[in-house]
């Protein structure tokens, strides 16, 4: 479970980053390493999502494991 957490911390702070380039500079790093909308551009983008959505219900639940 350990490595599940800090991968999605990982791949949400990728995203993360990449949506703070995309909208101070107009630069989206994931389509200038990987290609615009590429196979593998869109398997990161997939695992970002999949991860935020992880992110979300673990901290869900670790808010709800404290009261």
């Amino acid at each position: 479970m350990r490595f599940l957490k800090i991968l999605t911390y990982v791949l949400v702070l990728v995203g993360a980053l990449n949506w703070g380039l995309v909208g101070l500079f107009n630069f989206n790093l994931v389509s200038a390493l990987l290609g615009d909308m590429t196979f593998l551009s869109r398997t990161v983008y997939i695992l970002v999502g999949i991860s935020a959505i992880i992110s979300l219900i673990t901290s869900y639940k670790n808010i709800s494991d404290e009261y």
